[in-house]
């Protein structure tokens, strides 16, 4: 059973705070990076960030540098989303995807190995 699961995500107030999981089962996650998209209604997917597969460097998107920040936990096989002061725009379902590589902003598709369903965030008063 060869799997990425998203977790963590809900319902919250604007300047709210949420953490999002993306939990390997059936590989390890130690060898991959590991970026996360987001789809918000009405809209494509769009890159949110990354975290690499070897030196744990990050990277995120401007539009949400300052709030949110990528990290690993390789005893847990799990990489962390965590989003801080939270906006309405930020709605969306989140997911994450694996593949070998170090992150840019011009990953091809077809070097993600592995993606997950996604999870929803939504953020409204």
């Amino acid at each position: 059973q060869v799997q990425l699961v998203e977790s963590g995500g809900g319902l919250v107030q604007p300047g709210g705070s949420l953490r999002l999981s993306c939990a390997a089962s059936g590989f390890a996650l130690d060898y991959y990076a590991i970026s996360w998209f987001r789809r918000a209604p009405g809209k494509e997917r769009e890159g949110v960030g990354c975290i690499d597969m070897t030196d744990n460097n990050t990277y995120v998107e401007d539009s949400v540098k300052g709030r949110f920040t990528i990290s690993r936990d390789n005893a847990e096989n799990t990489v962390y989303l965590q989003m801080d002061s939270l906006k309405t725009e930020d709605t969306a379902v989140y997911s994450c995807a694996a593949g070998v590589f170090y992150c840019s902003n011009d990953v091809p598709k077809t070097l993600y190995d592995y993606w997950g369903q996604g999870t929803q965030v939504t953020v409204s008063s």
